[in-house]
C-alpha cells in the first residue's frame, strides 16, 4: 500500500459522522427502548450502539483508502478511531449482556443485514442514496426492541416498536429527500411522499385496531402525514434546510413520546 503525505488531519471529520440526521435515527430508538423498559443492561446496549454508530465514519474512510491502496496520516488516524470506538462498542455489549436476566440478540442479528447494505454503499460512496438510508435508519431502530427486550418486555411488543420505528424512518427519509430537491428546484414527486405516510398510517390504526399498538402511535402517524402535506406546500419550500432538520428532530421526538406513552397508558 502506497504512502501518502498531506497536510495536517482534521480530525473532526475523521472522528464523527458528517450526516447530522444520523444522529436522531440512533437516539429515537434508543430513547424510546429505555422510556417503555428502562434497565441497566439497556442503557449499556444503547452505549454499546453510540460506539458502533460513531465507528462507522472513521471505518468508511479505512477501508476506502484500502480500497484505493494509499495510506493518507488520517488512514492511521481513522483506524485509532476504528479501535477505539470498536473497543467500547464491545465493553458496553459485553456489560449489557452480563447485567441482564433477558436475551436481546435476535433484534440485533436481524438488523445485520441492513448495517452490511448500507456499509456497502457507504465504500461505494453512495452513502446518500434512498436504499443506504433506509437500510441504516432501519439498522439502527433494531436497538429499541433490544432494548426492551433487556427490560423484560415479550418478543411481540418488542418487534411492533421497531416495525412503528421503521415506517417513521422510511416515510421521513422519502419526504426529506423529495421536500429538500423540490427547494432546490429539482423536479420530485410528491405522489410517493403521499402514499408513503399514508400507507404507515392505514398499517399502524389497522394495527391498532386489533390492539397490537396504541391508538396514540394512530395519532402520531396522522401528524406525520399532516406534516408532509404541509412541508410540500410551495410556500413552505423556502424554509432553510438546517430549520427542516429541528423540524424532523421534534417529530422523532413526538413519534417517541406518542409510542412511548401510549403503550405505558394503554391509550
Amino acid at each position: 500500500m502506497a504512502e501518502a503525505t498531506t497536510g495536517p488531519v482534521r480530525l473532526r471529520p475523521i472522528a464523527l459522522p458528517v450526516e447530522h440526521g444520523g444522529w436522531g435515527f440512533l437516539g429515537a430508538p434508543i430513547v424510546l427502548g429505555l422510556w417503555v423498559a428502562p434497565s441497566v443492561a439497556g442503557v449499556w446496549l444503547g452505549l454499546a450502539a453510540l460506539g458502533a454508530f460513531l465507528m462507522r465514519q472513521p471505518l468508511k474512510l479505512a477501508l476506502g483508502d484500502r480500497q484505493r491502496g494509499r495510506r493518507y496520516p488520517r488512514t492511521v488516524w481513522a483506524e485509532r478511531f476504528v479501535a477505539l470506538y470498536g473497543a467500547g462498542a464491545l465493553t458496553a455489549l459485553l456489560i449489557a449482556w452480563l447485567t441482564t436476566a433477558h436475551p436481546f440478540w435476535l433484534p440485533l442479528l436481524l438488523a445485520v443485514p441492513f448495517a452490511i447494505v448500507q456499509l456497502r454503499y457507504d465504500l461505494l460512496k453512495q452513502s446518500r442514496s434512498l436504499l443506504a438510508e433506509i437500510c441504516g435508519a432501519n439498522a439502527l431502530g433494531a436497538l429499541a426492541p433490544a432494548i426492551a427486550l433487556c427490560g423484560g418486555w415479550r418478543m411481540t411488543p418488542a418487534f411492533l416498536l421497531w416495525l412503528l420505528l421503521a415506517l417513521k424512518a422510511t416515510s421521513a427519509i422519502i419526504y426529506v429527500r423529495a421536500r429538500i430537491r423540490l427547494a432546490r428546484g429539482v423536479p420530485a414527486g410528491r405522489a410517493p411522499v403521499y402514499l408513503t405516510h399514508a400507507v404507515a398510517l392505514a398499517l399502524v390504526v389497522g394495527l391498532a385496531a386489533i390492539d397490537l399498538v396504541p391508538w396514540l402511535a394512530g395519532a402520531v402517524f396522522g401528524v406525520l402525514l399532516l406534516r408532509a402535506v404541509l412541508g410540500l406546500l410551495p410556500r413552505s419550500l423556502a424554509t432553510p434546510t438546517p430549520i427542516v432538520g429541528v423540524q424532523e428532530l421534534g417529530m422523532s421526538l413526538l413519534t417517541v413520546a406518542g409510542i412511548a406513552v401510549g403503550f405505558q397508558m394503554g391509550w
